[in-house]
């Protein structure tokens, strides 16, 4: 059986700043029907930054969905034909007091494929300089947290890190084998 939905119909629900959420009426291979909602999402990097002293470059943020501030790679969703390196670069220089010569891509994966398009790119940052200039988005209050492997791993065992791009950004400096 062929694993794919085909959109018979489509409705914009809502159109957001950056998001649109859509019900769509989709046949399922079996030849069923059903509904599905979804997010369209402009998509997003992400940036592992590790200083010349080893330690990574977090920060510290309130996030309203969650209800609490997480501790986070810095990150930031894809302006209008952005490259994904592009906003790597951007962010890490926006949301800490660091810059980055350039960017080498790690991975890339959906944020949550049941319901939402976002893909996520994961990136490391090359030749980081520190940079005393702070430039977040008016929205956005950031404190710069740096924190070495061990303080990283004790982190994530005591559940102070709990997002996924980080998790996963993560994974690549501090299980380089496994990677």
């Amino acid at each position: 059986m062929k694993l794919q939905e085909t959109c018979t119909a489509s409705q914009l629900i809502f159109d957001g700043k950056f998001v649109t959420i859509h019900q769509d009426d989709v046949q399922l291979p079996n030849g069923a029907h059903t509904k599905r909602v979804w997010i369209r999402h402009p998509g997003a990097a992400c940036v592992l930054a590790i200083t010349p002293e080893q330690q990574v470059i977090l920060v510290r943020q309130w996030r309203y969905a969650a209800g609490t501030a997480l501790l986070e790679v810095p990150a930031g969703k894809l302006d209008a034909n952005e490259d994904p390196s592009v906003c790597a670069l951007r962010e890490l220089a926006e949301e800490t007091p660091y810059c980055a010569e350039r960017v080498e891509k790690l991975a890339q994966f959906y944020t949550a494929p049941g319901f939402c398009n976002e893909i996520m790119h994961v990136y490391r940052a090359i030749n980081i300089s520190k940079n005393s200039q702070l430039s977040p988005d008016q929205d956005e209050i950031v404190q710069t947290v740096l924190l070495n492997a061990d303080e990283a791993r004790a982190a994530i065992a005591n559940g102070e890190i709990q997002d996924a791009k980080t998790l996963i950004a993560l994974n690549f400096w501090l299980n380089p084998t496994r990677t």
